[in-house]
């Protein structure tokens, strides 16, 4: 069991900062394998899956994870009969990095979650509605909660919000509070985009990376490129981060007032991200 969420996906980018989310229909085991730069692979059993087809689509997980491979799979939600049978399905599975829980609406469906799972498996929790939204920040503290997810579509259709950005700029930021508030290891993940718009792809990972969000999901392979870029330091990013640590110094020896302070922290992450991503190569 891969319970270390520190440890490399896929693409060897960590789970705890991995950007692209790449949800992928469990029912189709020939769209496993995605070309591209995702960071990590979600086999679905839940939205993307028919309710007759949900057995099988578990059995060909089950294929997948014993057979050398590793992914996260969202399950379907605490309220379905779907749910045990999904964690039953996958829970000793050695390939099994972490759980998506779909439409999260408490703490205690987290660490109901969590309980039917081997100690220390991550899990996602994937807020999708109204309800979900307002018990974000006890379910960011619930006992097993690795990051935040948004499910923006069905949060829309919850709740009659339109996809501005400035629309959702608060359930966004709730998340991202919520989030920051239980010290959760990595940042929330965005919901996907689903115009093949690259303007608006861009459009909506500007709203991401300005209100905090540090991964976002999607449905497509080819829009990894552009997440990827866009929720990473720019070279222009980690030129300044730098030049700040040169000036000031590692450790801040050279600090000279308070404001230079804000300036190193930032720096020293833009640097790791950098390391973390490969960018300083």
């Amino acid at each position: 069991m891969t319970t270390d969420a520190s440890r490399p996906t896929r693409s060897g980018v960590r789970a705890d900062v991995a950007r692209t989310w790449m949800l992928t229909a469990a029912s189709k085991p020939d769209t496993f394998v995605r070309p591209g730069e995702v960071d990590a692979i979600i086999l679905d059993l839940e939205d993307a899956v028919a309710v007759a087809d949900k057995p099988t689509a578990r059995r060909h997980v089950v294929d997948r994870l014993g057979g050398g491979h590793e992914a996260w799979v969202r399950i379907n939600d605490a309220t379905t009969a779907h749910w045990a049978d999904d964690l039953a399905a996958i829970r000793d599975l050695p390939g099994l990095s972490g759980v998506m829980l779909a439409k999260t609406e408490s703490g205690n469906q987290i660490e109901s979650t969590a309980e039917r799972l081997p100690d220390d498996t991550p899990i996602i929790a994937l807020v999708e509605s109204a309800v979900g939204l307002e018990a974000a920040p006890d379910i960011a503290r619930a006992h097993g909660t690795f990051r935040l997810a948004f499910g923006s579509g069905d949060f829309r259709r919850d709740t009659g919000m339109s996809d501005d950005p400035t629309a959702m700029s608060y359930p966004r930021s709730r998340l991202v509070i919520a989030s920051r508030a239980a010290r959760l290891p990595g940042g929330p993940i965005d919901g996907p985009t689903l115009s093949t718009n690259e303007t608006i792809l861009q459009r909506d990972c500007t709203a991401t990376v300005s209100l905090g969000l540090t991964g976002k999901l999607c449905l497509r392979a080819d829009q990894a490129a552009v997440i990827n870029r866009a929720l990473s330091p720019s070279p222009h990013d980690v030129a300044w981060a730098q030049d700040v640590i040169a000036d000031l110094g590692p450790d801040g020896e050279r600090v000279r007032d308070g404001s230079d302070m804000p300036r190193l922290a930032r720096a020293k992450k833009i640097t790791h991200l950098a390391e973390l991503f490969g960018l300083d190569r």
